[in-house]
């Protein structure tokens, strides 16, 4: 699967938008970022999507990890979000 290349340009609601779409047809989706801003935007996209996914009962959830990658010839590290759909659950709010 190719991750979704996310930068500090990204429009965070398309990115949810698509992080949703391949969620609904993989289960999971890999987000790839490099740099703060980058990374920024990908957060708040992860943020857009849980409110998309809400209405189903649904949650996300996101392991993030480094990588290294090869951008025009140079080695650079990046972060990856591996990103997952989960059932809802009781929350330790709703048990109080």
């Amino acid at each position: 699967m190719n991750p979704l290349k996310v930068s500090s340009r990204s429009n965070p609601n398309s990115v949810a938008g698509a992080l949703v779409a391949v969620i609904r047809e993989q289960g999971y989706a890999e987000m790839q970022a490099v740099g703060a801003g980058a990374l920024n935007q990908a957060v708040k996209a992860i943020a857009i999507a849980r409110g998309f996914v809400a209405p189903s009962g649904s949650d996300l959830t996101c392991a993030p990890a480094f990588t290294d990658i090869v951008i025009n010839g140079e080695g650079r590290t990046a972060l990856k979000l591996l990103v997952e759909k989960r059932t809802r659950g009781a929350t330790q709010n709703d048990m109080q």
